[in-house]
């Protein structure tokens, strides 16, 4: 599956090659075997649906960490990845990308950055694979508008929606001291 260029290291995103025509589409979306991510194993498979505005993040899980691979198969919307690796010369920057059900582009975000997401379309179908399985008292996130990772939502502050776990989130400065995550270089 093609890759496209990150500017922060680790992030992968991925354009796979959508065969399509007036029938509709087919898109592979994983191979075990493709080399952007050769070594990835995958143990649990989710999905969400959100409406326009939702959004969700920025989270991750402390311990081992936990990558996920993402992808929107309803919908559109702004993917985005935050940095918090200790050591990091990326550290507290974020990268953010369309994902929608046209392009089927997907972002893998590995262990030691907080992931998130803002539906643009009015609704989106979010479909991610995880490297380690979902445990509660491991999850944490960090602040969806921390002034200081500064994320550019494409939709004003006012037509975002958060659960009420995401709009109290600590900020990064906050968080930091409590994630295990180091920079390997």
């Amino acid at each position: 599956m093609p890759q496209l260029p990150t500017r922060i290291p680790g992030l992968v995103l991925l354009a796979p090659q959508v065969h399509g025509d007036h029938r509709g589409f087919f898109v592979e979306t994983y191979r075990a075997s493709d080399a952007a991510l050769r070594g990835v194993e995958f143990v649990q498979d989710n999905h969400s649906r959100s409406r326009r505005g939702v959004v969700r993040g920025l989270h991750l899980q402390i311990g081992a960490g936990i990558g996920k691979l993402v992808r929107c198969g309803r919908g559109e919307i702004f993917d985005v990845a935050v940095d918090v690796r200790r050591g990091s010369p990326h550290y507290g920057r974020w990268e953010g990308y369309v994902l929608d059900d046209r392009a089927h582009r997907q972002l893998y975000v590995p262990a030691g950055f907080a992931h998130g997401f803002c539906v643009l379309s009015d609704v989106a179908d979010v479909f991610y694979r995880q490297t380690g399985y979902y445990d509660p008292d491991l999850e944490r996130g960090i602040a969806y508008d921390d002034p200081e990772v500064a994320v550019e939502w494409p939709l004003p502050a006012a037509e975002l929606i958060a659960s009420e776990r995401d709009a109290g989130a600590p900020r990064l400065a906050e968080a930091a001291a409590e994630l295990p995550f180091v920079f390997d270089g």
